[in-house]
C-alpha cells in the first residue's frame, strides 16, 4: 500500500519515510514561479566571472606585449641587415688616385660622433643612386647623429667628388637604421700587427675595416619593456690600391698628360 503525500512516501512491504520536496521546491509550488538564485549565489557567481576575465585580460596584455616586442626585434634585425649590407658595398668599391688625394681621404672618426668617409665608385643599386645620375664616384659619409625622441640614428650622405653636397641632401640625410647604441670602425695597422680605433694614413686606403654596429634597447610601451640589443661585427677585406699619380696620367698612346679624377 502507498500513501502518498506532499512531504512523506510510505512504502508498502517496507517502511521507510523519505524526504521528496525541498523548501525551494514546495514554495515554487506555493508560489508558483521556478526557483530563484540567493544573494549569496550571485555575489560568488560575479566573483567567478570576475576572476576569468581577469585571467584572460593579462593573457591577452602579455601575447600583446609579446607580439610588440617580437615585431621591433624583427624591424631592428632588419634594419641592421640594410646599414651593415650598405657599409660593406661602399667599402667593396673604395678609390684613391694619388694624383688628386684631396677628393679621396679616407676618414675615420670614433667616439661620441662616429664618422665613417671615404669616396667609392658605388653601384647602380646602391641607395639613392638615381638622385646622382651618372656621377657614380661619390664621397659616402656615415655619421651617428641625434634623432627623434632622443633616440640615435645611422645616417647616410652622398656628393660627387667634384661637387658640394646640396642642401637637401645635407639637411635631409638616409637614415641607414635608428635607435643606433653605438657604431665603431676600425683599420688595420701593419706597422703594429693590430686594429687601430684611427687611421692618420688618410691619402691612403686600409688594408682591412672593421666595424661594429649596435641597435636595440629603444622603449616600446609605458610599461619599462625595451627591445634587445643586437649587435653586429664585420670586418672588410678592401680589394682596392691606391692608383700611383704616373698611372692615373698615362696616355693611351704611352705618354702622359694631366688627367682629373677618374
Amino acid at each position: 500500500m502507498n500513501v502518498t503525500s506532499d512531504r512523506w512516501q510510505v512504502t508498502g512491504g517496507r517502511k521507510g519515510i523519505e524526504p521528496r520536496a525541498t523548501f525551494s521546491c514546495h514554495l515554487s509550488r506555493v508560489t508558483g514561479h521556478p526557483p530563484a538564485f540567493t544573494l549569496l549565489e550571485l555575489m560568488l557567481a560575479i566573483a567567478i566571472f570576475s576572476l576569468v576575465m581577469a585571467a584572460i585580460y593579462s593573457s591577452w596584455m602579455l601575447i600583446l606585449r609579446a607580439t610588440k616586442v617580437g615585431q621591433e626585434a624583427a624591424a631592428e634585425a632588419q634594419r641592421r641587415r640594410v646599414a651593415v649590407r650598405t657599409i660593406e658595398s661602399a667599402l667593396m668599391c673604395v678609390q684613391s688616385f694619388q694624383a688628386t688625394q684631396q677628393y679621396y681621404t679616407f676618414i675615420v672618426q670614433n667616439g661620441d660622433e662616429p664618422l665613417l668617409s671615404f669616396t667609392s665608385r658605388l653601384p647602380d643599386d646602391f641607395p639613392r643612386n638615381g638622385r646622382f645620375g651618372d656621377f657614380n664616384m661619390r664621397r659616402v659619409t656615415f655619421t651617428v647623429e641625434a634623432g627623434p625622441d632622443s633616440e640615435k640614428d645611422l645616417v647616410l650622405r652622398q656628393n660627387p667628388i667634384l661637387m658640394d653636397m646640396d642642401k637637401d641632401e645635407q639637411e635631409h640625410p638616409l637614415v641607414l637604421a635608428r635607435h643606433v647604441k653605438s657604431f665603431a670602425a676600425e683599420c688595420w695597422d701593419p706597422t703594429q700587427s693590430d686594429w687601430s680605433d684611427k687611421w692618420d694614413n688618410t691619402n691612403q686606403i686600409p688594408t682591412m675595416v672593421r666595424f661594429t654596429l649596435v641597435l636595440g634597447g629603444n622603449p616600446l610601451n609605458n610599461f619599462g619593456d625595451t627591445s634587445p640589443a643586437l649587435a653586429v661585427t664585420r670586418v672588410v677585406a678592401i680589394p682596392s690600391v691606391m692608383v700611383p699619380a704616373a698611372v692615373q696620367s698615362q696616355s693611351p698612346g704611352g705618354g702622359f698628360h694631366g688627367l682629373g679624377p677618374h
